[in-house]
């Protein structure tokens, strides 16, 4: 009997509609077009405006794009996972009600909260869910709305993030295609570097703290960046070594769209060329839990059976790692 691995049979996406481009982000702060598409890559990122609206709403949304293109009946689905940074409520469960709101009543479901790297290390949880041979199909989905925690008078962040999301079903494969490889990693030392600190157990709102903005996302910039560049691009270059790859053998990499240059630095260490590297930051910033599904609905056409995609991401924790992943079908 071949061994099962877990691949991804179906992709689904959602952004919001409304764009917030340099240009306007230009009246709110003091930045510019050119010093952001410079630094960032970034040109303009998708803004979830309605009022009362969340995290849960972006997931429902890629999941239902994802149902409605597949044709999966949502009774089917074993497991429904949401990774993200930015749940709905503290104390209630973003997935559980993503999971009742598409129908998928025959599933448990939980989120997955690794900062920037969720949807990465979902991927691991997925695989090995479907590998136990226990369960035949979970859905996997990233999804933040990160213009709730960002202050719109902090260039060093609202110029980063976005909303969005997007979803994907694993299921079992006899072919060996799906997840190969990973190399997964975490340093609690990185949270001061990059955090919502005011909000959690440790740190609760206060009205002082609320006054003081103390509930919206700090970045060390720098710091982020250096830790990123380095540890994206070594588990990258480490995880091509240990399965005896070169960069001829890879198709694709999917990066987290953090910053352009981090991106670019994790291709340059493996010799991937430009035309192999999956990019939508330009468009939408950097969505956390969600840029790596956003990739794979944005390339999804252009990706054929067999394809060798490297998966890498990088965040607040810190937390990151890389994935070695075969595609298993043809759009």
């Amino acid at each position: 009997m071949s061994k099962i691995t877990a691949a991804i049979t179906a992709v689904g996406g959602y952004l919001p509609e409304f764009v917030l481009s340099n240009q306007v982000l230009e009246t709110m702060v003091d930045t510019n077009d050119e010093w952001i598409t410079t630094r960032t890559g970034i040109k303009e990122r998708r803004i979830l405006k309605e009022e009362g609206k969340g995290t849960s709403f972006l997931a429902i949304k890629a999941a239902e794009n994802l149902i409605q293109k597949s044709g999966l009946d949502p009774k089917e689905i074993d497991l429904v996972i949401v990774a993200t940074a930015t749940p709905d409520m503290k104390a209630a469960s973003t997935a559980a009600y993503t999971a009742t709101q598409i129908g998928a009543i025959n599933a448990f479901s939980y989120d997955l909260e690794a900062a920037c790297s969720s949807f990465l290390f979902g991927m691991s949880t997925a695989a090995a869910y479907i590998e136990s041979g226990r369960y035949k199909k979970i859905l996997l989905i990233g999804a933040d709305k990160n213009s709730s925690f960002i202050n719109y008078k902090d260039r060093a962040t609202c110029i980063i993030f976005g909303d969005g999301a997007g979803a994907v079903l694993f299921e079992p494969n006899n072919e060996g295609l799906g997840l190969q490889d990973e190399l997964l990693r975490s340093n609690g030392e990185g949270r001061e570097f990059l955090r919502a600190q005011y909000g959690g157990s440790s740190y609760p709102i206060t009205a002082d703290t609320f006054n003081e903005g103390s509930h919206y996302v700090f970045q060390d910039g720098k710091t982020v960046f250096k830790n990123a560049v380095f540890n994206m691009a070594d588990v990258s270059e480490r995880i091509l070594k240990r399965n005896n790859l070169t960069n001829d053998d890879i198709q694709w990499l999917a990066a987290h769209q953090a910053n352009k240059r981090i991106i670019d630095a994790t291709a340059n260490r493996i010799n991937l060329e430009q035309e192999k590297v999956m990019m939508n930051i330009q468009k939408y910033g950097n969505t956390t839990s969600a840029t790596l599904p956003l990739l794979l609905h944005d390339y999804e056409s252009q990706l054929k059976k067999g394809d060798n995609i490297i998966f890498a991401a990088f965040g607040g924790g810190f937390t990151w790692g890389s994935i070695y992943f075969k595609w298993a079908y043809n759009s």
